[in-house]
């Protein structure tokens, strides 16, 4: 099938009552036909319900489909974005790791690999996502995820996936990246060598800020790189918290089998149903949108490059970016998705020009159907320092769009207005 097909009607057989629309299934628990039949769910010898927590028909509809239209195997839902960054990770690594990281990253992911994972003793290492060969110095026997975001957030870098995962592969190393901006229309990381894919399904998944959930996606095939590799024990030997599974033993994707056996089920950030079902409408008007949102966001960087307040902008459909020819090698038809950034003066200038739009919401999502304004620096990044800021590409005046469906130009006239002495 193809993406938009896939994006209607992948993983969804109809009950019996013949729904076109996916059932919300809104419940914690499922009736077991008898003793028998629960304990063959238990030991994965038959495949169904238990508990939520675990798995639920329609969070499965859910996961089916977005692995589909990424390309990969399997997927796993979770209740944010943030906790699919979270599990991808530490079902990789524990206490005594390390990470290795773009700096170029979403201010809480930042936070989350430099202060959080550390007080569970993982450590993380950073790299210039333009530098992609620095990562070399940066791995040891003790790496276990190399970490990065296909577009990054508020930078708007591109990564060269490749050349990142060439390393990844030639130590062994599972590449976990963040295709949140992007998203599966505009860039499929799976078919150019990365492991795992996360995304925050708050943001283009849903596409109207309805519903907060993430998702890991596991690449086909993932099994080969994690049998007997020495980097991952916990893959190859028994579990014993599972009755002594050995997940590359079993017929299913090791990595998100193991995540929702070990993890969701231990630690519990769950997507709710009903947010899976409304992740399922998103999924199915996200091909048509995404189009869009590139389209409008290109006119307004045209608009905003040729005005004389702005400094600079941040979008790689720019002819002289400089992320433009890999934007180009990666990106499905052009598209850049709808999120840009643009530099003035300095940080009063910038709040000044946020506030005085009015067609711009203020609102720290991207993502939405109608049109963000963020100043990174006293929001999103604020918590940083100011030398971890200039590491992923946080400046004082740095203002982020996402750009929603509005005709654009209503946008670049509110931005215009804005700009104004």
């Amino acid at each position: 099938m193809k993406q938009q097909t896939m994006a209607l009607h992948a993983g969804y057989e109809k009950d019996t009552q013949g729904t076109m629309a996916v059932p919300i299934y809104q419940t914690t628990a499922y009736e077991f036909r008898d003793t028998e039949h629960a304990a063959k769910l238990f030991e994965l010898k038959e495949l169904g319900n238990i508990y939520t927590r675990l798995n639920n028909p329609t969070t499965d509809v859910f996961e089916k489909r977005f692995a589909a239209m990424e390309g990969g195997e399997a997927a796993l839902a979770t209740a944010s974005g943030m906790a699919a960054i979270f599990y991808a990770i530490v079902n990789a690594a524990e206490a005594g790791d390390n990470i290795v990281c773009a700096s170029q990253l979403y201010g809480g992911t930042l936070t989350q690999a430099a202060h959080t994972l550390k007080r569970f003793g993982i450590e993380a290492r950073f790299f210039d996502v333009h530098k992609p060969e620095q990562i070399e110095k940066l791995v040891d026997e003790k790496t276990k995820v190399i970490f990065f975001e296909t577009l990054t957030n508020p930078s708007i870098d591109v990564a060269d996936i490749e050349a990142i995962t060439a390393v990844a592969d030639r130590h062994g190393i599972l590449s976990v990246v963040d295709n949140t901006v992007a998203t599966p229309v505009i860039c499929q990381p799976l078919s150019h060598g990365v492991d795992v894919v996360v995304h925050s399904a708050s943001k283009y998944t849903t596409g109207q800020g309805l519903a907060i959930g993430g998702i890991v996606v596991e690449r086909k095939n993932l099994i080969e790189k994690l049998r007997g590799n020495p980097r991952y024990p916990q893959f190859n030997e028994p579990d014993a918290s599972y009755h002594g599974l050995v997940y590359t033993k079993t017929a299913l994707p090791p990595f998100t089998l193991r995540a929702r056996l070990s993890l969701l089920r231990d630690l519990g950030a769950v997507v709710s149903p009903f947010n899976s079902w409304l992740f399922i409408q998103g999924l199915e008007t996200l091909p048509i949108r995404m189009p869009v949102h590139s389209k409008n966001a290109l006119k307004v960087a045209e608009f905003l490059h040729d005005h004389p307040k702005v400094v600079k902008v941040n979008y790689p459909g720019l002819p002289d970016d400089p992320n433009y020819e890999t934007a180009m090698k990666y990106f499905k038809e052009g598209m850049c998705s709808g999120l840009l950034s643009f530099e003035v003066e300095d940080f009063e200038t910038a709040k000044r020009v946020v506030d005085r739009t009015e067609l711009f919401s203020l609102v720290v999502n991207i993502g939405d159907s109608k049109s963000i304004i963020t100043h990174p620096a006293s929001t999103t990044h604020q918590q940083l320092s100011q030398k971890e800021m200039e590491a992923c590409g946080v400046k004082p005046g740095l203002i982020r769009l996402s750009i929603g469906l509005e005709d654009a130009e209503d946008l670049i006239a509110d931005l215009d207005n804005a700009l104004k002495e």
